[in-house]
Parts: C-alpha cells; sequence; structure tokens
C-alpha cells in the first residue's frame, strides 16, 4: 500500500472537518424539519373549570375566550394595566414589512401594527371566530385603516401563505389553541428563513399577575413547545408589567 504524502494527508483532514463544520450547522434545520413531521399526541382528561381537558406537553390547554368578552380587549384601562403602548415599538417593525397578528380578536393591536408597517406594509389578521372578523373589520373602516387583510382561520390552521411574513404575533393566543402544534406548524411555514415570530404570554411565574393560571404561561414551558419546530430562541423583551414577550426566529 502506497504512502500519501503529508499534504494529502491534512488536505483530506481538513475537508472532513469541514464538513463535520457543516453538518453540525444544517442539524438544528433538519431537527426543526423532522419535529414538524412528528406531531404529538394529546393527552385527554377530565377538564378543569378554565381548560378543556386536552394536555399537550403537560399542560391543559385553556378555554378560548369567546367574541362575547370582545369587550375586555378593548377596555379603557388595558393601556394602564398592561402598557400596551410599549408592545408594538418593541417588535422594531418597518415599513414595507408584511406581517400577521394571528388571533387578532378585534384588531387590538392589528391597526397599530398596521401604521407601523406603512407604507408599503401589510398585515395579515387572523382569528377562528367569525365575529371577531366582523369585529375587526369595523375597527380598520372606523380608522381608515387600508393595509390590513382579515383571514378566516380554523382550529388547525391560521391561513397564512408559506414563507410570507417578516414577523407573525400572538398576543395571548397560543395558550388557547386546540392543536397548538398543527396552527404554529402552519405559521412557522408562513415565515420567511429567518424572519421572527413573538409569542406574548401571561407570566405563570409571577402569581401577582391577576389572571386565571390557565391563561398564563412560564417561559420554560414555551420554549419546551417551540422546540417542536423549525425556530430557535432569541430573546426575551422584558418590557411589559403583566406579560413575557418571548421572541424566536426561523431557521
Amino acid at each position: 500500500m502506497a504512502h500519501l504524502p503529508w499534504h494529502a494527508i491534512l488536505s483530506a483532514f481538513l475537508r472532513t472537518r469541514r464538513n463535520l463544520v457543516c453538518l453540525l450547522a444544517v442539524l438544528p434545520v433538519w431537527t426543526g424539519v423532522w419535529a414538524q413531521t412528528a406531531p404529538p399526541t394529546y393527552r385527554q382528561a377530565a377538564p378543569s373549570a378554565d381548560g378543556i381537558g386536552k394536555f399537550h406537553m403537560g399542560r391543559e390547554i385553556a378555554r378560548v375566550m369567546g367574541w362575547q368578552g370582545a369587550s375586555w380587549l378593548e377596555r379603557s384601562e388595558r393601556e394602564r394595566e398592561e402598557r400596551t403602548d410599549l408592545l408594538v415599538p418593541a417588535l422594531e417593525l418597518k415599513a414595507g414589512m408584511t406581517v400577521a397578528d394571528v388571533g387578532a380578536g378585534t384588531g387590538y393591536f392589528t391597526w397599530r401594527m398596521a401604521r407601523a408597517v406603512a407604507p408599503g406594509g401589510q398585515v395579515f389578521a387572523s382569528d377562528v371566530q367569525p365575529e371577531m372578523i366582523a369585529l375587526q373589520k369595523r375597527a380598520m373602516g372606523e380608522r381608515r385603516v387600508a393595509n390590513v387583510v382579515p383571514v378566516q382561520a380554523d382550529v388547525k390552521d391560521a391561513g397564512l401563505k408559506p414563507a410570507s411574513l417578516d414577523l407573525a404575533l400572538l398576543v395571548d393566543v397560543y395558550h388557547e389553541l386546540e392543536y397548538p402544534f398543527e396552527v404554529m406548524s402552519g405559521v412557522v411555514r408562513a415565515l420567511k428563513p429567518g424572519a421572527r415570530l413573538v409569542l406574548v404570554e401571561y407570566r405563570a411565574e409571577d402569581p401577582g399577575v391577576p389572571i386565571k393560571q390557565l391563561h398564563k404561561m412560564s417561559v420554560a414551558q414555551v420554549r419546551r413547545e417551540m422546540a417542536l419546530h423549525a425556530v430557535h430562541w432569541e430573546k426575551s423583551i422584558d418590557v411589559l408589567p403583566w406579560q413575557h414577550v418571548l421572541v424566536f426566529r426561523k431557521h
């Protein structure tokens, strides 16, 4: 057997090392894609007072707040209590962006986001309740906001076009999704590569937050559930008195 010269051996080693680095770089993407093809098994049990009796990764899914509670979303003291005026600036939206308000409800944040991405930007306002879509349309008309597209979602799909979004925002929505894995798989597919996913949830770690426990989430639980998808944790923006603002980015 002929002996290889030292420079040939070194070249082969470096090529192997580069291949290893490339493999390590794409493993998180492969892991996320694999995870999205393997939905978790939901567990059923007797429902609690505020839950639906369906469990996802150890967490009971909360009951949806119906359109009948829309006045609570629009209450006059909300900005003072939750400092909602701080959220949209924290998202660092730019003119021309395409974004989604998932579980938009009455459009409380929708029109604020629409103004932030104007001119040239657009907001897709997705909700599963037709009554909320109607309230949202009325609110956009009253404020003369023209760059919002209402989207009728269903319980498994937010109805967003793949690779179309620079950012998707869910405010106090994720904990109520009846099919969280399926909905979030679609939302993540709708993000462009490198785009952001932002979840706002009441802090489960803080007993002083005056919200029912099933309507709160901890950072650890959110990160655990988002690890099923092709996004990675980026940061928490701590500007709100009651809520986490949790930022993920698509691989």
